[in-house]
């Protein structure tokens, strides 16, 4: 019996050591499967952050791209309407192109017609200044003939040779609004005298010698010589009228031998 307990003792010693040891197995396997778990799951959350960064890194790239895509949308859009615009232009130059191509066809006809024009306008002012009281004679007569000499130059266009004449006609025009007092040569009885004139407007031009004072005007057919008195008073105020000495006021001229008008 002694032995067979002890043989029993000795079956069942390993087996509760063996029992015993079953625990401390399970225990570490499941540690090592759990540090295994935190591994790998520390390696996929590094995995993640990794994919999460090339993520956020592709996003930020693909902003960019199309904030980069909008703005040159904006360049295009900005250069179709350029573009637009500059076929409008273009349209607009070549009908303006078309009108000017028109009117240098025109010009032609007009110039052969113009310049005839101004000729005979230099005529009518030629002959219209030698029908008038004989003021300013070799200025005037000066100013046509250098219109014709003006109208016959290759190197002078029509708009300035018409405003030249148009001039001309102007300075005339004013002549009738002006008073004026000027000195030159006066042909009288067959002598020539230096004279102060008195022109006003187109209605009188009288005239005072020098030296003599010798008064007379133009009666609309020649020089008619007028007393001392009283129209030396008469002319001496006017001529100072005309040249600014002294304050405009009524002036008193003759108009012909039997009229004498103040004006």
């Amino acid at each position: 019996m002694r032995n067979r307990k002890s043989f029993v003792t000795r079956i069942f010693s390993p087996l509760l050591l063996t029992a015993s040891f079953v625990p401390a197995i399970a225990v570490a396997q499941d540690d090592g499967a759990l540090r295994a778990l935190e591994s790998e799951g520390a390696e996929r959350n590094e995995e993640r952050r990794e994919s999460q960064g090339q993520v956020d890194e592709v996003h930020e790239d693909t902003r960019r791209l199309i904030d980069e895509y909008r703005a040159e949308l904006k360049i295009v859009e900005g250069l179709e309407t350029y573009i637009t615009m500059l076929d409008q232009q273009i349209v607009s130059q070549l009908n303006e192109a078309e009108i000017l191509r028109n009117s240098i066809g025109e010009v032609a006809v007009i110039e052969r017609q113009i310049l005839p024009l101004m000729a005979r306008m230099i005529d009518g002012l030629e002959q219209f200044v030698s029908l008038d009281i004989p003021f300013l004679p070799d200025e005037r007569s000066k100013r046509i003939a250098d219109l014709r000499s003006l109208l016959a130059r290759s190197d002078v266009t029509v708009a300035e040779k018409s405003r030249r004449v148009f001039e001309a006609y102007q300075i005339e025009s004013d002549y009738g609004r002006t008073i004026e007092a000027y000195r030159a040569k006066l042909a009288l009885e067959g002598a020539s005298f230096d004279a102060d004139f008195l022109r006003v407007g187109r209605t009188a031009l009288v005239y005072r010698t020098v030296g003599d004072e010798r008064l007379g005007y133009w009666n609309g057919k020649g020089w008619e010589p007028l007393p001392s008195s009283p129209y030396r008073r008469y002319i001496e105020k006017a001529l100072k009228v005309a040249r600014q000495e002294i304050a405009p006021e009524l002036l008193t001229i003759p108009l012909n031998t039997d009229n004498v008008e103040a004006l």
